[in-house]
Parts: C-alpha cells; structure tokens; sequence
C-alpha cells in the first residue's frame, strides 16, 4: 500500500459524513424497535446484545490485567466469558459488571461519533472489535454468529453508498441503546420467579456484598441513562 492510498484511507475513516434526513433517523429506531420488542423477533436479534455482552467481559477483563481464556455463544443467546486470575478484588468486580452495561455503553459511544459525523469510522471499529473477539470465541455456533455479524459489517462497509452506511449504522446504535434496556429487565424477573441465581448481578452480591438489587438498578441505570443520551444525540437535539 503506497503513502497515497494509506492517506486516503485515513482521511476516509477519520473524516465526517453528512448526517442522514431525519426521517431516516426516524426509520432507524422503528426499525430497531420492530426486532427488539416482539418476543419472536428478539429472541433472534438478542444474538447481537448477547456478542456485546460477552465481549463487554472479555474486554474489561483484558483491561484489568486478567488472562481472558474464551468466549461461547450459545444459541439460547446466552454466553460464558471465562478469564483467569484472582477471584476477588477490583478487576474480577468490573469484569462481572462489563457485561449488563456493555451494549447501552456502547450505544451511547456509537451515538456519540454519528452525532460528530463519522458513520465511517463507527463502521470500521465495531468490525474490528468484532474480528478481535473472533479469535476468542470457543465454540462452533458463536464463531458464525460472529462471522455473520462481522460479514455484514464489511458488507455495508465496502459495497453500499453513504446513504445506506448512515442508515445501518444509525439502527445498530439504536438497537444497541433500546436492546440494552430489556436484558436487566429480563433479569429481574428471572431473579423474582426464584431463577438466574448464579447471574452477573448475584456473583457482584458475592464479590461486594451489596445487595444483587443494587447491581440491578446499576444495570437499569446504566441502559436508561445511556438510551436518553444516546436518543438526544441521534435525534439532534
């Protein structure tokens, strides 16, 4: 690759893109509720909320100085991040709490470079986390679900115009800020019909000795807070 074509290609990923029509932004997140709210629907698209998740505690175990071992997908779209190092203390705390708060965080982070204009380099960083956690994943089923989802990634990427760019990354930021929201939801109930006791929430009790409710308005904080944000900035206001 010469000097010229490297520049282009930074300029291409660090440079901005004209926002897309309101009523495509609009679209957007009727779109992402259309595949987040009926039950048949989300237990399909949950796949997606699930690969943030589990990448949420790899990352921050990576981050915090654990040996991150795996991660398996399940087609239950539940998931196992394994990672070895001391079973207490700071680092096995925000490796337990990644998990919940990862999509609606990474919503938010999304909401934030299209509300600056870089629908480029959003696309670009979600397909490289995405071919990061590939080489962890475990198991048959989570590598296709991963290569599926990093395949269409590169497929926007690379062979759509902007409009169409603007609009996919618009409703996967919306997605992952309106997905983010019912996991926790899905917990608590779980947690109420005597479920879910071995849950991200109830091994934060263990390790902090705060109530598993604490860690649960946390996770509800966490994803509504970030969903307000995030929807002011894609909407403009």
């Amino acid at each position: 690759m010469d000097s010229t074509t490297a520049t282009s290609l930074w300029d291409e990923l660090t440079g901005t893109q004209p926002e897309p029509h309101l009523w495509v932004v609009i679209a957007t997140v009727v779109a992402a509720l259309a595949v987040t709210v009926p039950p048949g629907l989300w237990r399909l698209s949950r796949n997606a909320i699930t690969i943030a998740h589990e990448g949420g505690h790899g990352l921050v175990a990576l981050l915090t100085g654990r040996t991150l071992t795996g991660i398996r997908l399940h087609s239950d779209t539940s998931g196992l991040t394994v990672s070895r190092g001391k079973p207490y203390g700071l680092g096995m705390i925000l490796t337990a709490a990644a998990g919940y708060t990862a999509p609606p965080l990474l919503g938010l982070g999304g909401a934030a470079l299209l509300a600056s204009g870089r629908i480029t380099l959003l696309l670009w960083l979600a397909t490289a986390l995405l071919l990061v956690m590939l080489v962890m994943i475990r198991n048959a089923y989570g590598a296709l679900t991963v290569v599926l989802t990093g395949g269409l990634f590169v497929l926007v990427s690379w062979l759509t115009g902007p409009q169409v760019q603007a609009a996919f990354a618009y409703a996967v930021v919306w997605f992952l800020l309106l997905g983010g929201v019912r996991p926790a939801f899905e917990l608590q109930a779980k947690r109420a019909r005597g479920g879910a006791g071995d849950s991200d929430a109830d091994q934060l009790s263990r390790l902090t000795h705060a109530p598993a409710g604490v860690w649960l308005f946390l996770f509800h904080a966490v994803s509504l807070c970030s969903l307000l944000g995030g929807g002011r900035w894609l909407l403009g206001l």
